[in-house]
């Protein structure tokens, strides 16, 4: 079984690689809470785990290391592409299309077979919600027809 030091070593030199600020990496064998992950490791195997306010939020566990390294990447290069994209924002575009984007080159760097598994998910979030970039659009509108007098139901339902 692969040790909490060598996978932190790991995480630390694949993170470096793409330049990830060390506040988006897990901690190792102890839990910041907060939401924030951490990684532990026992006969049981390796674990990827999520604690908010005391309360186990999510548990997922590896035998190889590969699939933990994958989801621990994964998530980092998600933070980073969602502060990219706030850098990055353009008016009347879905947000998602810069975001999802980077988030591909940064795994892509990493590992092609990661960046092509993470784009498959982004394909089906897609097909369940499509792109919208009229969102931002319909909101301003909303809140405008609110300030004149409609209801909530009633701004949304015209903005739409």
């Amino acid at each position: 079984m692969t040790t909490l030091a060598a996978i932190e070593r790991e995480v630390r030199a694949m993170a470096a690689h793409i330049r990830a600020d060390a506040d988006l990496l897990p901690t190792f064998g102890r839990t910041r809470d907060s939401a924030y992950p951490h990684i532990e490791v026992n006969e049981a195997g390796m674990h990827w785990v999520v604690v908010e306010r005391g309360q186990e939020l999510e548990r997922a566990t590896f035998q190889d290391l590969g699939g933990l390294l994958e989801r621990v990447l994964n998530s980092i290069t998600f933070s980073m592409a969602l502060a990219w994209e706030l850098r990055h924002r353009r008016a009347g575009q879905d947000n998602r299309r810069l975001m999802f984007a980077r988030q591909l080159e940064l795994l892509r760097d990493l590992s092609p077979l990661w960046a092509e598994r993470e784009m498959v998910a982004q394909a089906e979030t897609l097909a369940r919600h499509p792109y919208d970039d009229a969102s931002e659009a319909r909101v301003r509108l909303t809140t405008r027809l609110r300030r004149a007098g409609q209801s909530d139901e009633e701004a949304w339902r015209n903005a739409c």
